[in-house]
């Protein structure tokens, strides 16, 4: 499980665990992690965990999110990165031990021909035993999606991957396998992907088989392998 180190002036605060799959970060008590100085907006930013990758969100905070000394509105955290909000610091760290050994962060990118391409790569999954009566995310049946626009038409990407991640560098969403389904879930850019014509905002959509996904002016069909 990942989790987040709260720092000022090198004292460590806090640690905390990405149990949630959106977490606030604000000076306002109803926020998910709260940092109670004028220096931080009410809603300042969100951390969006799907299964063992997080991303940044800045929410147009007054005084910005820092990612290792850069401003960013929307970061795909990695191992290590430090956060900063003012003279507050977060560090990202991961914890996915399989036997013993950290996995290892895939680079492949299956669809490179643009306009569609994978730009970060996918993760694979920690095996790990499910409890009784939860399915795990090897047990769904095998999915794929078949681009309905654009040059590549007619072409399919088969979703073996925990996460695949679709999209050109600031228009980027992700396909998540999960126990329950496949999930669409926005990543980065002002303009979010459509379902079935309708705009997918920050929470994840559950894909069911047919449904039709439009991501960088491209369109593509969701369907299940039989």
């Amino acid at each position: 499980m990942a989790k987040l180190i709260l720092s000022m002036d090198g004292l460590v605060l806090k640690e905390i665990p990405l149990r949630k799959e959106r977490m606030t970060i604000g000076r306002k008590a109803h926020n998910d992690i709260q940092i109670d100085n004028m220096a931080i907006s009410g809603e300042h930013a969100a951390v969006v965990t799907i299964l063992n990758d997080s991303f940044l969100e800045d929410l147009n905070s007054t005084n910005g999110t820092l990612v290792n000394g850069q401003p960013i509105k929307k970061h795909f955290l990695k191992d290590g990165d430090v956060i900063e909000f003012g003279k507050y610091k977060m560090k990202y760290l991961v914890e996915t031990v399989v036997s013993g050994e950290a996995t290892e962060y895939e680079k492949g990118t299956p669809f490179r021909s643009e306009p569609l391409q994978v730009v970060y790569g996918d993760r694979d999954a920690m095996t790990a035993s499910a409890p009784q009566g939860i399915a795990t995310a090897s047990a769904l049946p095998s999915a794929a999606i078949q681009l309905l626009s654009g040059s590549n038409a007619g072409h399919q990407l088969q979703l073996t991957k925990t996460l695949t991640t679709l999209g050109r560098r600031g228009q980027v969403a992700v396909i998540a396998r999960r126990p329950q389904g496949y999930f669409l879930t926005h990543v980065e850019g002002s303009d979010f992907p459509q379902l079935n014509g309708q705009v997918v905002d920050a929470q994840a959509r559950r894909l069911e088989n047919h449904d039709v996904i439009e991501i960088a002016g491209v369109k593509m069909e969701f369907f299940l392998n039989n």
